[in-house]
């Protein structure tokens, strides 16, 4: 493959469990988008762990930001997580997970996983036949009134949906 190094936006997660299926979900689409779907299951698996792995070791008390990157580079997909904790993730049994160390406490851990043979990425690109829309002007938004009350019990089902996904 002769494409420099292509990359899509970083991903910016509080440290929740929530953060670990949101992760996934990203790295899945990200890698369909790029016509990468066979590399998905394993790069999820390779996310999930690097996420788990930093989110076990947050503080609930004061949340911190994970970033999850993913980038295609000539013939590999590098998965990336970037956070605060110090020192080595976790081994993940296959896999090579390498970690540098960056100033202010962070840490970049990544693995590259190859490409298989014949397969290359190309993120999408627009129909030639695709004009981009004209600008739009909205008239200006009246703000939403605040809302009476709010049901705590519908929250708390949401919530506790939002942690079950996590597992």
């Amino acid at each position: 493959m002769t494409t420099a190094t292509t990359q899509v936006d970083d991903l910016r997660l509080v440290a929740a469990p929530t953060a670990v299926s949101c992760a996934e979900m990203f790295v899945r689409f990200a890698l369909l988008e790029w016509k990468l779907r066979p590399l998905a299951d394993d790069a999820a698996t390779v996310i999930r762990h690097l996420v788990r792995s930093s989110v076990e070791g947050a503080d609930r008390r004061s949340p911190r930001f994970l970033t999850v990157r993913l980038r295609l580079h000539r013939d590999v997909v590098v998965v990336e997580l970037d956070d605060d904790r110090p020192g080595e993730p976790p081994e993940l049994p296959g896999w090579t997970i390498n970690t540098v160390a960056l100033p202010g406490g962070h840490r970049t851990a990544w693995c590259e996983l190859p490409l298989p043979a014949g397969l290359t990425g190309a993120l999408p690109t627009r129909s030639p036949h695709r004009m981009p829309s004209p600008a739009t002007e909205y008239p200006a938004e009246e703000p939403l009134p605040e809302p009476e009350f709010l049901d705590s019990q519908i929250l708390q089902r949401v919530l506790h949906g939002l942690n079950g996904s996590a597992r």
